[in-house]
C-alpha cells in the first residue's frame, strides 16, 4: 500500500488516546504571534492536556517569522511548525523535507508600509528606495510580487534584510524608506505610529500553513492528527472568542489590544482549515515569482512541489470529528 494511503488511514482512524507507536517522548512545535490558534493552544495547554497519559512532553520553540519555523524544521529542531504557503513552497522546493495537513487561518498579515510623512505613495515610488523585509516570508515574496505589478524588478530597490520586528524599528527611526510588515508588529505601526499602507493585496497573502517534517508524519500520523485535532478545538474557540483570543495576542506579543484586535478580527479569516483546490491553486498563481527571481533552482517542477507539499486529505476526517 502507497506511503500515502497508509498516512490518511491513520489519520482515519485516530482515537483520543491512541498513539500510533510507542509513546512519544517529546512533541517539539512552534508557536507565533501570527498564528493566534497556536497562543491559544499554549495558553491553555490543550495539548499537554491531549499527550498527558502518554507521558509526552510538550516543547514549544517561538517563530519570529516564516523563515525561522522552516528552519527549526529543517534542522529538526521542531516536528511541527508555521508558516506563510509561498514560503512553505520555496523551502520544500529547496530540499526542506515537509508536508501541509492543515491551514491555521487566511490573513491578510502583510502589505507594503511607509511612515506617516513619507513622500511615497505609489509602488513605482519605490524605485531606488531602501525597503526592509525577512527574507523567506510572505511579506518578502510579497514585496517581489508587488514591485512586479509596476514593473519594477527586485534590483530596482535596496532590500535591506531585518526580521520583522526589526523592520518595524527601522521604518520609524527612518533608516529604511518602506517596509513589508508583517502583523501584529504592522498593526502596531500603523495603529501607534501613523504608518501607512501604500500597497494591499490579499491575494498575495499565501495562508498560514501548518506543516509537518516528512520522517515525522511518516512515523508519528496518530500524533499528528491529534496535534491538527487540537488545533481545531484552538481555531473553534478562537472564532467563538476573537476580543478573548486577541487579550492572548496582546499579552504574548506585548502589543494593544487595540492592535490584536486589528489582527485577529478585521485581518485573519479562521474559517477554512482544511488544504484543498483552493490553496494549491494560490501557490500555483504565486509560484512563478520564485522563478523569475531565481529563487529555485532552474528546472524545478513547482507544480511537482506544490502537489507534495499540500496534503488535501490527511487530515479530512480529523477536522470533520473535532
Amino acid at each position: 500500500m502507497k506511503r500515502r494511503n497508509l498516512l490518511q488511514l491513520a489519520a482515519l482512524s485516530v482515537l483520543p488516546g491512541v498513539a500510533s507507536a510507542a509513546p512519544l517522548r517529546e512533541l517539539r512545535l512552534d508557536y507565533a504571534y501570527y498564528s493566534p490558534t497556536s497562543l491559544v493552544l499554549r495558553r491553555f495547554g490543550w495539548l499537554e492536556e491531549e499527550f498527558k497519559a502518554d507521558g509526552t512532553a510538550i516543547k514549544w520553540v517561538h517563530s519570529a517569522g516564516s523563515n525561522r519555523a522552516l528552519e527549526y524544521l529543517n534542522a529538526n529542531s521542531i516536528d511541527i511548525g508555521s508558516s506563510a504557503g509561498l514560503a512553505a513552497l520555496l523551502s520544500r522546493a529547496n530540499g526542506n523535507p515537509i508536508r501541509t495537513p492543515y491551514i491555521f487561518s487566511r490573513p491578510e498579515w502583510t502589505a507594503l508600509v511607509v511612515r506617516k510623512d513619507s513622500p511615497i505613495r505609489t509602488l513605482a515610488d519605490l524605485k531606488g528606495k531602501k525597503v526592509a523585509a525577512t527574507k523567506g516570508t510572505d511579506p518578502y515574496l510579497f514585496l517581489l510580487r508587488a514591485l512586479k505589478t509596476a514593473g519594477l524588478k527586485r534590483s530596482d530597490i535596496e532590500h535591506v534584510g531585518l526580521q520583522h520586528a526589526d523592520g518595524r524599528a527601522a521604518l520609524e527611526q527612518g533608516r529604511v524608506d518602506a517596509w513589508a510588515g508583517l502583523d501584529p508588529h504592522m498593526a502596531a505601526s500603523e495603529l501607534e505610529g501613523g504608518a501607512r499602507l501604500i500597497y494591499r493585496n490579499v491575494a498575495f497573502n499565501t495562508y498560514g500553513f501548518l506543516n509537518v517534517r516528512d520522517d515525522f508524519l511518516a512515523a508519528r500520523p496518530t500524533e499528528t492528527a491529534r496535534v491538527i485535532k487540537a488545533y481545531e478545538r484552538a481555531r473553534k474557540w478562537v472564532g467563538a472568542n476573537p476580543t478573548e483570543a486577541a487579550k492572548i495576542l496582546a499579552e504574548e506579543a506585548k502589543v494593544s489590544l487595540p492592535v490584536a484586535l486589528l489582527q485577529i478580527k478585521l485581518r485573519s479569516d479562521f474559517s477554512n482549515p482544511q488544504p484543498s483546490a483552493e490553496h494549491v491553486r494560490a501557490l500555483q498563481l504565486a509560484a512563478p515569482i520564485l522563478r523569475d527571481e531565481a529563487l529555485v533552482k532552474p528546472g524545478t517542477d513547482l507544480d511537482k512541489v506544490i502537489a507534495g507539499l499540500v496534503d488535501t486529505r490527511f487530515a479530512q476526517t480529523v477536522i470533520a470529528r473535532a
